[in-house]
C-alpha cells in the first residue's frame, strides 16, 4: 500500500468519524498572511518506514499524537498546580484560576497529608499547609471544593502513598453534590515506585503499596471508568537530576511494573490500561524535549501491544500531563524564569501533551502569588491562541534533527529497559539502587558542568547583576495549624465513635486479607474517619518502608 493509499484509509476510518462527532475549533486555520495551515503534512516522497515509525495522528504508534486532530479539535487542559494553607484559601485560589481561564484543577497537598498524618499528629508540627493544602478529613475535602461542581471539572491530585484515601474523599464529596460517579474525570498520581527512587513521600513497603494501586485499578475500571488511576511520573525523576533518556526509560520501566502487577492480580490488560496516564517534565533543551515526548509515545505503544498483548488502541496510547521544570528556576533574576517556562511549555505543546502546568516565576523563592500564577497561566494561553503552534499536528515532524533525536532517545531508553528487565524489573532495580545511582551520577555531572562554566545558567554563573528583589511574597499564616487541630478535635467529638471503631477494625482485618480496600475507604471517610486514622491502621498491619543507603 502506498503512503497516499494509507492516508486515504486513515482519513476514512479514523479522521472522518471523529470530525462528524467533534468538529475542529475553526473551519479554517491560516497564518496572518492568509496561508492555510494544513492539518498535518506527510513526506513528499514514499517512505517505507513511515507507518511503522511515525504513522498518522491518533493511530499506532502514536508518534505524532494520540488524537487525529490534536489541538485543532481541543486545546490541552490548562491545569495550574495549586494548594496551600487551609482548604478555604486553596478553594479561593481555585476559583481565581478558573475565572482566569484555567480549564482543570490540580491539587497540591501539604507534607503531612502526603505521608498520611492528620494535622494534629506530632509529625505534622510546623508543616501544616506549608507546601500544599492540609486535608485530614472529608470535611476538609468538602471545603476544598465548595462551589465547584465536580461533575463538570477535571481534577488532578498529586498524592501517592495515600492516593486511594484521597480519591475516596473526592468520590464522597461528589456523591454529596449529587454527581454521577461514573462521569467523574481526573487523575491521582498514585505512583509509589518513583517515590522510592526520587521523591521520598512513601509510607508502606512495596508489596502492600502495589496492592493499593491494583485495588484502585480494579475499583475504577468498574466504578469510575473516566478516571485516570495513575500518573506514572517521570517528572520527579527528572527533578532529581536524571537525563531526558533516563526520564523516559525509568518512567516506562515503572509503567511496565504496574501493568505486570495488575495482570498478576487478575486484571485484564485492556480493562485498566486505558486509564493509565503519565507525567513528564519539560526541561530547557527545547528540541530534545520535543523528541522525548514523541519517543516515549512510540515506545509505550510498542510495549503495550507487543509485550502485554493489549488489543485496544486506547491501551496503546501514552497520555501525559506535563509540568515545566521547577529545578531549572533560579532565585537570581527571577523574571528570567518566565522565559525559561515559556520555552519549556512550548516544548510540551510541540511534543503533544494532553495537559500542562506552567511554573511561576517566583517558585524558587516562595509559594507563588496570584500575580505570578496569572502570568504562568497567560503563558499557556498566549502559546495556545497567539503562536499558531496549536493549528497543526506535530509541527516538527520530518525535521532531520527531530527525527534523529526521537530515534536516539527511543534506542537509548530501550537499552536501559533491557538492563532493568535483566535485573528482574523496576522494583528489583530500585531495591538494588540502580536507578537511584544512575540519577545521582547524572545530577553530579550536570552540577559539575554548571560549576565549571561549561553549562551557562543565565543570572547564576554568567550575566549576574546586583539586584534588590521587589516581588510580592505569599506567606502562610502559622495560625492555620492551630485552626486545623481545633477542627479535628471538634470532628472527633461529634462523630459516631462506635461506628468509627467498627470501621477501623474492619479495615485492619481487610488489610490482613485480600479484600479490595477502595469501597471500605469510601465508607470510612463518609463516617468521618480521618486520613491519619486510616493510614495508622495500615501502618500497624503493613509496617513502614525504610530506604536503604546505597
Amino acid at each position: 500500500m502506498t503512503l497516499k493509499e494509507a492516508y486515504e484509509r486513515w482519513k476514512r476510518e479514523v479522521l472522518e468519524p471523529l470530525l462528524s462527532r467533534y468538529p475542529e475549533r475553526k473551519p479554517r486555520f491560516e497564518t496572518s498572511s492568509g496561508i492555510e495551515m494544513p492539518r498535518f503534512l506527510l513526506p513528499p516522497h514514499e517512505d517505507p518506514d513511515y507507518e511503522q515509525k511515525l504513522g498518522f495522528p491518533g493511530a499506532y504508534p502514536f508518534t505524532r499524537g494520540i488524537q487525529p486532530t490534536m489541538y485543532r479539535g481541543r486545546l490541552w487542559t490548562m491545569r495550574q498546580y495549586a494548594g496551600y494553607a487551609t482548604a478555604e484559601e486553596t478553594n479561593r485560589r481555585f476559583r481565581y484560576l478558573l475565572e482566569q481561564g484555567q480549564t482543570g484543577l490540580s491539587v497540591a497537598f501539604d507534607l503531612p497529608t502526603q505521608i498520611g498524618y492528620d494535622a494534629d499528629h506530632p509529625m505534622a508540627a510546623g508543616e501544616v499547609g506549608k507546601v500544599g493544602v492540609s486535608i485530614s478529613s472529608l470535611e476538609d475535602m468538602e471545603r476544598l471544593f465548595e462551589g465547584i461542581p465536580l461533575a463538570k471539572v477535571s481534577t488532578s491530585m498529586t498524592i501517592n502513598a495515600p492516593a486511594g484515601i484521597l480519591l475516596a474523599m473526592y468520590i464522597a464529596v461528589a456523591k454529596k453534590q449529587g454527581a454521577e460517579i461514573r462521569s467523574l474525570r481526573g487523575t491521582i498520581q498514585n505512583d509509589i515506585l518513583k517515590e522510592y527512587i526520587a521523591r521520598g513521600t512513601y509510607i508502606f513497603p512495596p508489596a502492600p503499596s502495589m496492592r493499593l494501586i491494583t485495588d484502585i485499578f480494579r475499583f475504577c475500571a468498574r466504578e469510575v471508568p473516566n478516571w485516570n488511576t495513575i500518573s506514572i511520573s517521570g517528572y520527579h525523576i527528572r527533578e532529581a537530576g536524571s537525563t531526558a533518556v533516563q526520564e523516559v526509560a525509568f518512567t516506562l520501566a515503572n509503567g511496565i511494573a504496574y501493568v505486570q502487577a495488575a495482570i498478576e492480580a487478575g486484571l485484564n490488560v485492556d480493562d485498566f490500561a486505558p486509564q493509565l496516564s503519565f507525567f513528564f517534565n519539560a526541561h530547557n533543551h527545547l528540541l530534545e524535549e520535543v523528541a522525548k515526548f514523541r519517543a516515549a509515545r512510540r515506545l509505550w505503544a510498542r510495549i503495550m501491544r507487543e509485550r502485554f498483548g493489549a488489543q485496544k488502541p486506547a491501551s496503546w496510547q501514552l497520555r501525559f500531563h506535563t509540568q515545566t521544570a521547577g529545578s531549572t528556576l533560579t532565585a537570581q533574576q527571577p523574571e528570567n524564569n518566565v522565559v525559561r517556562v515559556t520555552l519549556q511549555a512550548l516544548a510540551a505543546v510541540l511534543g503533544g501533551t494532553q495537559s500542562l502546568h506552567t511554573n511561576s516565576m517566583d517558585e524558587a523563592l516562595w509559594l507563588p502569588t496570584e500575580k505570578s500564577v496569572r502570568v504562568a497561566l497567560r503563558t499557556q494561553q498566549i502559546i495556545a491562541y497567539e503562536s499558531g503552534v496549536a493549528d497543526t499536528v506535530d509541527p516538527l515532524a520530518g525535521s532531520y534533527l527531530i527525527e534523529y533525536l526521537t530515534d536516539e532517545i527511543e534506542r537509548r531508553a530501550e537499552e536501559y529497559i533491557r538492563k532493568i528487565d535483566e535485573m528482574g524489573g523496576a522494583l528489583r532495580a530500585i531495591e538494588l539502587g540502580y536507578m537511584q545511582a544512575e540519577i545521582q551520577e547524572a545530577a553530579y555531572r550536570a552540577q559539575q558542568a554548571v560549576e565549571s562554566g561549561e553549562q551557562i545558567v543565565v543570572g547564576v554563573n554568567a550575566f549576574q547583576v546586583e539586584e534588590q528583589l521587589s516581588l510580592e511574597r505569599l506567606k502562610v499564616d502559622p495560625r492555620i495549624e492551630i485552626e486545623q487541630k481545633a477542627r479535628l478535635q471538634a470532628l472527633r467529638q461529634r462523630r459516631n465513635a462506635q461506628r468509627v471503631s467498627e470501621l477501623l477494625t474492619h479495615l485492619e482485618n481487610a488489610a490482613r486479607g485480600s479484600e479490595n480496600l477502595m469501597p471500605l475507604f469510601i465508607e470510612c471517610v463518609e463516617n468521618d474517619v480521618t486520613l491519619g486514622e486510616i493510614c495508622g491502621v495500615l501502618r500497624q498491619v503493613w509496617g513502614e518502608y525504610v530506604a536503604e543507603r546505597f
